[in-house]
């Protein structure tokens, strides 16, 4: 095959791959200090994701894959953990959730009604696509401490993160309460300052019955006056 015959084909392809990479460029943002993603917007509307979703904590491990299709969660994504380990599978085409890990005792969140249990009561915890690391970054990273703690004293705080769920399932309520030496306060956020998408869960039921339920996060306090998941 004479030389110039071969050249073609292979211009034509360089062409067509760096015409996708035109159309849908790639963008990177940084989550957290720990959690960076990447992500891909169409051309002509640099604002609106499109394309392949993906977010890494220190930068290896992947802890959120999907697609998007113009700005909106498409198919079934997959969350993990920072240590690598699948905590939820979520169809956002359904609306549903495929797959969650099993929470044990040891886990961060706890969750409570204004309801008095009894054993015969049927319950079910809110959930939030995303699932129990990746789905609650937003909450953690719209934080900042009214102050930065005593070099090696950020361990001496104690930081619990509530986040009230209505029955429809929307955030109404986000408050941090930190305490430590000299210093203790509630300090309450709008949730106002989150956008849709980060509002939405599926609400805890009891009976099959929606009811407002409390999330509380046990986080701890960082070096720079951020907060953090143990």
């Amino acid at each position: 095959m004479p030389f110039k015959s071969i050249l073609f084909p292979v211009f034509i392809l360089f062409g067509v791959n760096y015409c996708f990479c035109q159309d849908n460029p790639e963008k990177k943002n940084r989550l957290t200090p720990d959690v960076i993603e990447r992500y891909h917007v169409r051309a002509d509307s640099p604002t609106i994701k499109d394309g392949v979703y993906q977010a890494f904590y220190n930068r290896k491990q992947l802890i959120a894959y999907g697609n998007y299709k113009n700005g909106k969660r498409i198919g079934e994504w997959q969350f993990y953990n920072g240590r690598g380990a699948i905590l939820e599978t979520y169809d956002f085409d359904h609306d549903t959730i495929v797959y969650e890990a099993f929470e044990n005792r040891r886990s961060n969140l706890r969750y409570f009604v204004d309801k008095k249990l009894t054993d015969s009561d049927k319950t079910t915890k809110p959930y939030r696509a995303g699932g129990r690391y990746y789905g609650y970054l937003p909450y953690l990273a719209c934080f900042k401490a009214p102050f930065i703690p005593d070099y090696g004293t950020e361990s001496l705080y104690t930081v619990n993160l509530e986040l009230l769920i209505s029955p429809l399932g929307r955030l109404a309520d986000y408050k941090v309460n930190i305490t430590g030496p000299g210093f203790a306060q509630t300090i309450t956020l709008s949730t106002a300052i989150f956008p849709e998408e980060d509002k939405k869960f599926i609400p805890a039921k009891i009976n099959g019955q929606p009811v407002i339920c409390r999330i509380l996060i046990k986080c701890r306090l960082t070096a720079d006056g951020n907060i953090d998941f143990y």
